[in-house]
């Protein structure tokens, strides 16, 4: 049996067989990278069909939303709000410039939404002070409670609802200028790419507004409409004025302010783009420092109170054991 094996391994024909598999695999080995191609350019290629994608997705996106804004716009208001704001004359009891300017800022145009906002000024106290009345004096609620504590709180809860619509349309706005404060920085940059390749302020907002939808819906949803007035309007620098008021911030007040003046006096507008550019970055990077330095003191009452309690524990918590089993073996 052993003289067999032997016989067969010192076969020539068995040793070439091995040395023609192992030069096979090796061979096939070493090619395996040059015949599958360039990863680097197959990532790429994946890469950029997955950016062709989003893009149209989100230009799908702008594009219904648009549409949406348009009819909103264009669409009747509601009749029973319209005549209950006109009779009452709310629009002089309730509003004025600031109320319609930082109803702009949050995103809500047109007269519409000016008669949504004053109806439901009206309507929510008396739904907040039903409401508060019907679970205290109907339900039960707040039994232990004394009368006056009781209809104290239905009062409050009426006058939360006068403030209500106030409180939402100052939260939309502060969000809608942040996802646009955030994405000001790039929008710049892409702008004085297109200006300086020799593209028209014009196209350089649609463009952008192309690009920078990815990032931030509410500023590409402005350049549209900026770009529509300054192909519409009579003054250009009424276009400008009007973005810096709809979106409320420094930073884009301060390049329309630019822009402006850029077209009045023919300076050029790339020069201002870049600092104006650059400030628009070291703004921003000021404020993540700001909210840097600010997290030690906003960490310091979570670390006392639930951090050194169980530090504590896990470093007593040893020494308590050994000194009660001490203690129970001394009795």
């Amino acid at each position: 049996m052993l003289d067999q094996i032997a016989k067969s391994i010192s076969d020539p024909s068995l040793m070439i067989s091995i040395v023609v598999a192992v030069a096979v695999f090796v061979t096939m080995f070493t090619a395996l990278p040059a015949l599958s191609g360039n990863p680097l350019k197959a990532r790429m290629k994946s890469v950029a069909l997955e950016r062709d994608e989003l893009r149209a997705k989100q230009r799908a996106r702008l594009a219904a939303e648009a549409d949406r804004r348009r009819k909103g716009l264009r669409e009747e208001q509601s009749v029973g709000m319209r005549n209950i704001v006109d009779r009452l004359d709310l629009r002089r009891l309730l509003a004025d410039e600031k109320t319609a300017a930082q109803l702009k800022v949050a995103g809500f145009r047109g007269q519409n939404p000016l008669t949504k906002f004053l109806f439901f000024r009206l309507v929510l106290p008396f739904i907040g002070l039903a409401l508060g009345l019907v679970y205290i004096f109907v339900l039960g609620g707040l039994s232990e409670q004394s009368p006056l504590m009781k209809l104290f709180v239905c009062i409050l809860l009426g006058y939360g609802g006068f403030y209500a619509p106030i409180l939402y349309v100052r939260n939309r706005a502060t969000k809608r200028q942040q996802s646009i404060q955030k994405a000001w920085p790039d929008a710049l940059d892409l702008m004085l790419i297109c200006v300086e390749s020799g593209i028209s302020v014009e196209a350089a907002f649609r463009r952008v507004a192309d690009e920078i939808g990815i990032q931030s819906v509410d500023l590409a949803e402005e350049l549209v409409l900026t770009n529509a007035e300054l192909s519409f309007l009579q003054e250009r620098k009424q276009a400008y004025d009007n973005l810096a008021a709809r979106t409320g911030l420094e930073a884009v007040k301060s390049v329309t302010q630019a822009l402006v003046q850029a077209e009045r006096y023919g300076t050029p507008v790339a020069h201002a783009l870049r600092v104006l550019s650059a400030e628009s970055r070291d703004m921003r990077m000021n404020i993540a420092e700001k909210k840097a330095a600010a997290l030690p003191p906003k960490l310091t009452v979570p670390m006392i109170l639930f951090f050194l309690p169980v530090l504590f524990g896990v470093i007593l918590g040893p020494a308590g054991i050994q000194i009660s089993e001490q203690a129970i073996f001394s009795k």
